[in-house]
């Protein structure tokens, strides 16, 4: 949750029409904040918080302007300033109408415009740009907006990995302007941190050890070009997304600003710039009126051929069902209009239908980008009513609870290992390629597993669901086996004395390929055990652990069921029990010779065997081991229909 500090001073400035005196300035700031859903974290100054960080002797010099640190909603973009955050309260209280963006052309002058070449389209294809005529900065203001660019780009943009902002003095620059593509050793000018010119790969290099700059150099350091920004005279406005000119840079005295923004994603670079003219086209000579931008793109380019024009500051229209949202917080009472009239306190303008007394007609603005649906305007309608004014109601809708069969199943599973003296291990859901398959001698299959029955069979050799950007080698997959998790715990517990007897009951995931699937993948609940000692491998302990397992699960010896003759088999016919046995196998997990399928029915639903000893190797494990793993899910079906 991103935290914005304000002044106190400025607050009182801006805030004005409270009507508090300044003892009780703070009390009543918390309590507005709180009745618009934000919440006041801090009050401190800069010399209190240097005072616990450093000492009282290092705090002697800084201010102690007081400073009121507010938390704000990570999707509430305009609240990151001063300017924003004020406007929002006026709007709130009542002391302002809800403002109305506009474009404006200047008289006497010709459209702005930015070429964007079409080899920009392989670094940083996106490019915004928008300008705010005669606005009256002084010192609060300027600070303020440098401190929304960052916000922004920290926030939004991801810290400039989706959106960077750059914003120029217009009147020390000249367009039409260029967005480019050039190799980083056909790039020189000179940067905001620096007294002369360099080129764009003297700059990285120097950037790498700089204390603001380095974390952004690996965005585009690869890159064989790298994006830059010209005026009609050559001159470097920017490098996105790393630095800006020297010659373009704003300072107190600009009147004209021109802001630019370049990015990987076109939405986000549309949030980031309607949050930068909202908070502050209200100082332009025209209050809260922006001057447009040609873009003009070249053919190849991301919008090959286009012209386009921006920003785009017409209010998003929505319909919203007035009974649908009175309904949803039980505010039955409140007339349509009463609900508008709390919508338009929240920033979005709204009006009953006349032809349809219970459609509401919303006027979104572009900077309530967190506004997507019709529950995003019950929450507004909530925050404005007020939560603690909202009453308790008990609901006339009497529902039974009731556990989901797969985990009732699952509990009573968990239940029969722990009482064989097993102890239960909960897996991280993503492992590494290794742990998944490699290690394990498992090579998945390049399609999701043909299978006969794909909901019942065991899979050990399922296509995995592979993460495209993993922050770690250790998360790159999502598992396809419960083995290998178990084997981890066995490596990291063997300093325990043995025998090491372990199970886990979980979810799998893998590819099955099927056209009907929403995401392709699949869910898998499956079951499986290892068991370890010095002294033998265990498998009577895991085989036998596997038969009552069954047992409970109503399967019965196939040759039992099949001996004609047997009091046994006449008992478990009668009820009908599930018919179990176990085939040779071929898993290259397991020892050859000592391993083998499990089957029910006829369906081969899991493996058990001796854990084969370079399996064991490549876990750093230096006892046998035995193990088994079976598939859970067909039993709800099996069950079900022995129970008929």
């Amino acid at each position: 949750m991103p935290t914005v500090g304000v002044f106190e001073d400025d607050l009182k400035v801006a805030l004005g029409g409270l009507k508090v005196e300044d003892a009780k300035f703070e009390s009543a700031f918390d309590e507005l904040c709180f009745e618009f859903g934000l919440e006041l974290d801090e009050v401190t100054s800069d010399f209190e918080m240097m005072r616990k960080e450093r000492g009282e002797e290092a705090a002697s010099g800084a201010s102690k302007r007081v400073i009121y640190k507010i938390d704000v909603p990570a999707n509430r973009y305009d609240l990151l300033c001063l300017e924003g955050l004020v406007l929002a309260l006026q709007v709130f209280k009542g002391m302002v109408a809800n403002p109305q963006l506009s474009l404006s052309m200047p008289h006497g002058l010709a459209a702005t415009t930015m070429y964007i070449a079409k080899e920009t389209a392989g670094v940083r294809p996106y490019i915004l740009c928008a300008i705010l005529r005669g606005v009256t900065l002084n010192k609060s203001r300027y600070d303020s907006f440098i401190d929304l660019q960052e916000k922004v780009m920290s926030n939004v943009g991801r810290k400039r990995q989706l959106v960077a902002i750059g914003t120029h003095d217009l009147d020390s620059i000249k367009g039409p302007f260029r967005y480019e593509a050039r190799a980083p050793t056909d790039i020189e000018f000179q940067s905001l941190f620096h007294d002369e010119k360099m080129t764009a790969e003297k700059l990285m290099k120097s950037f790498e050890t700089h204390q603001q700059i380095k974390q952004y150099v690996p965005i585009i350091k690869d890159s064989p070009v790298y994006p830059v920004i010209y005026d009609s005279n050559r001159e470097v406005l920017s490098m996105p997304p790393i630095i800006n000119g020297s010659l373009s840079k704003i300072s107190l005295e600009t009147k004209d600003i021109f802001i630019e923004l370049t990015g990987m994603d076109q939405t986000k670079c549309e949030i980031a710039l309607n949050c930068m003219i909202a908070g502050f086209a209200q100082y332009c000579t025209t209050p809260f009126q922006v001057e447009p931008v040609q873009l003009v793109f070249e053919e190849g380019s991301v919008f090959s051929g286009e012209t386009l024009t921006y920003p785009k500051v017409a209010p998003r229209r929505m319909i919203a069902d007035a009974a649908r949202m009175k309904k949803s917080l039980t505010l039955d009472k409140l007339t349509n209009e009463e609900v508008c009239t709390h919508l338009t306190r929240m920033g979005i303008p709204s009006k009953v239908d006349q032809s349809c007394n219970n459609i509401l007609n919303c006027e979104v603005p572009v900077t309530r980008s967190d506004v997507m649906h019709e529950c995003d305007l019950i929450e507004d309608l909530a925050i404005s009513y007020g939560y603690n004014n909202l009453t308790e109601e008990v609901p006339f809708v009497q529902n039974v609870p009731m556990e989901q069969p797969i985990n009732h199943i699952t509990d009573l599973t968990r239940t029969e290992f722990a009482c064989a003296g097993f102890t239960e291990c909960l897996n991280w859901g993503l492992q590494s390629k290794k742990e998944n398959h490699e290690w394990l001698q498992r090579e998945p299959a390049s399609k999701p597993d043909q299978v006969q029955n794909v909901d019942f069979e065991y899979q050990p050799f399922g296509k995995p669901v592979t993460i495209a950007n993993p922050k770690t080698k250790e998360f790159e997959v999502l598992r396809t086996t419960l083995l290998s998790g178990l084997l981890k715990t066995v490596a990291h517990n063997k300093m325990n004395p043995p025998p090491i007897r372990v199970f886990e009951v979980s979810d799998i995931v893998l590819q099955d390929g099927r056209a009907d699937t929403e995401t392709g993948a699949k869910n898998r609940r499956q079951a499986a055990a290892v068991a370890c000692s010095d002294k033998n491998s265990q498998f009577e302990v895991v085989h036998g652990l596997l038969d009552q397992i069954l047992w409970k699960l109503n399967c019965e010896q196939k040759a039992v069921l099949e001996n004609p003759n047997s009091e046994e088999g006449k008992l478990a016919r009668k009820r009908h029990k599930l018919a179990y046995h176990l085939e040779p196998s071929q898993d290259p997990a397991f020892l050859p010779g000592r391993q083998a399928h499990v089957m029910v029915n006829g369906v081969k639903i899991g493996v058990m065997g001796i854990i084969h000893p370079d399996v064991l190797k490549s876990f750093e494990i230096s006892l046998p081991c035995s193990a088994f793993e079976f598939n859970l899910e067909p039993f709800l079906t099996w069950l079900t229909d022995t129970a008929k």
